[in-house]
């Protein structure tokens, strides 16, 4: 599974850049393919309508939206949640991804066939 990641950065020390690596790092450890917008936007002086056009073009070849904490605080992740919303993908907090996608797959076609029904 491909997911974005969105939070606030606008305001943050560093951009919050060291929050989006670490959740990166540990949602790409379970398995996430992860767009990460401090890995695509390298200038920290960029305009923030210049960093959402680049961060949106990659949102919308995802399958999902991780959130991280005090998302709603920011203007540009309220944004990526609503078109990810409104486009049909999958909007979690990424706090609450905790198995890997293939295994989570895995275990409910295997629950899923011993008892009969369909996955």
């Amino acid at each position: 599974m491909k997911l974005y990641l969105a939070g606030p950065m606008t305001g943050y020390k560093d951009l919050n850049h060291p929050l989006f690596h670490a959740e990166t790092a540990r949602l790409r450890a379970l398995g996430y393919t992860v767009v990460n917008p401090a890995e695509i936007n390298g200038d920290q002086d960029a305009k923030w309508e210049d960093c959402m056009k680049q961060d949106i073009a990659q949102l919308v070849t995802c399958d999902g939206v991780a959130l991280l904490p005090m998302w709603t605080t920011s203007k540009g992740a309220r944004l990526e949640a609503y078109i990810a919303t409104q486009l049909g993908l999958s909007v979690k907090m990424a706090s609450d991804l905790q198995q890997r996608p293939f295994i989570a797959t895995y275990v409910r076609k295997q629950f899923a066939d011993s008892l009969g029904v369909p996955s």
